[in-house]
């Protein structure tokens, strides 16, 4: 039998909340903390070296993501983005070093450990535009039309209430506002058995949505001009994938 759903948000939040502790505690590299043992489809090796550069340590070796939002979002001077299931605040960092001091970068994450470590970068960096909030994607802890851009990097594959999450990015977004997310998507033909059969929750695998359920799932949602572009394969039939959409 499968797990039901809050055993499943159980269970990804204690993935995370020990990937927060083993960068935190859990031994360094020569140059730095070690990062998260993942493969090359995830990581902090999808960012370029300059942005890598540009961050504390310990933000790109938490990174569990795969791909780079902050890469396709566009973002602008003076423009508001929230990060869903942000984790140790590498796609929040860089947002609010590319939206600058009259932009805002928020960061929502449900787990205690990844948002201190995310604390302890942003103090790092010494970024004053960010804000960290706990909570869940499918009730985002802010007003309507707060935002112009929600990103997210390989989050939404694992909430088990997709359309809640759908729900909850267009209300927070403003009028005109945009997502730039990377996530895992599913080919057409796959069932959700054969996708359960290519990973666990946990591996960002067996909750994707199919592309067809995904461009769906955010119409119904209210968003237009959806756009899923695949980016590089994970598993057989699995892809990351760049997804965009206007509210």
């Amino acid at each position: 039998m499968s797990e039901q759903p809050t055993d499943l948000r159980e269970t990804v939040r204690r993935r995370y909340a020990a990937a927060a502790v083993q960068v935190t505690e859990g031994g360094t590299a020569c140059c730095g903390p070690a990062a998260i043992e993942i493969d090359e489809n995830f990581g902090g090796t999808l960012y370029a070296a300059d942005e890598r550069d540009q961050l504390p340590a310990e933000a790109v070796a938490a990174s569990l993501g795969c791909g780079n939002p902050t890469a396709v979002a566009d973002l602008h001077e003076g423009e508001r983005v929230l990060d869903l299931g942000s984790g140790g605040g590498i796609d929040v960092l860089l947002s609010a070093r590319r939206v600058g001091p009259t932009g805002k970068a928020y960061g929502l994450d449900m787990t205690e450990e990844m948002l201190a470590l995310a604390l302890a970068n942003q103090k790092k960096a010494g970024a004053t535009n960010v804000e960290f909030l706990k909570g869940t994607i499918e009730a985002v802890p802010l007003p309507a039309n707060t935002v112009d851009v929600v990103i997210s990097n390989c989050v939404i594959n694992l909430s088990t209430d997709k359309p809640a999450v759908f729900a909850e990015m267009h209300r927070v977004l403003a009028p005109g506002g945009r997502i730039g997310i990377s996530d895992i998507v599913a080919e057409d033909t796959l069932t959700p058995a054969h996708r359960a059969e290519r990973g666990d929750y946990v591996g960002c695998i067996a909750g994707a949505l199919s592309f067809a359920e995904y461009r769906a799932g955010l119409e119904n949602a209210g968003f237009t001009d959806v756009e899923i572009t695949p980016t590089h394969t994970v598993a057989d039939g699995m892809h990351s994938a760049i997804i965009r959409a206007t509210r």
